[in-house]
């Protein structure tokens, strides 16, 4: 290994003139080409990243929020909730609480689908956030 460690200690030292010179002469003399590694290393790395991007899950940026279940004896509070929610009259909040399962609020960010996810289920509703 003491070969191998010369060699690199030797091209540390070369200047940039040099190093090119060094791969010139490389490629004439075996036949091969510098750009090609490059290329195969470059798109492995690519390959690689594309790889790893495709398998994380995507994080969902937006929510819908449904409400799936209001037993019978938590209904007046979830009504509340979701009269403030959907800034709505009374009695269609409570006509949309009784036809449970429903959709509450589509495509909101997550922050706001935590909240209304916490408020209503405070108020005894089941929610799930989709």
């Amino acid at each position: 290994m003491s070969k191998v460690n010369d060699i690199i200690k030797q091209l540390q030292e070369l200047t940039l003139m040099e190093a090119a010179e060094l791969v010139k002469a490389i490629e004439e003399t075996f036949g091969v080409s510098a750009a090609a590694p490059v290329a195969v290393a470059t798109s492995v790395a690519n390959t690689s990243a594309s790889a790893t991007d495709e398998d994380k899950p995507e994080e969902k940026s937006s929510f819908n929020i449904k409400v799936t279940e209001v037993p019978s004896d938590k209904k007046i509070a979830v009504i509340k909730v979701v009269k403030t929610v959907l800034n709505i009259g009374l009695g269609d909040a409570k006509t949309k609480v009784e036809s449970a399962p429903f959709i509450l609020l589509e495509n909101v960010s997550k922050e706001e689908a935590e909240k209304y996810k916490q408020q209503l289920v405070e108020a005894g509703a089941t929610v799930q956030l989709e």
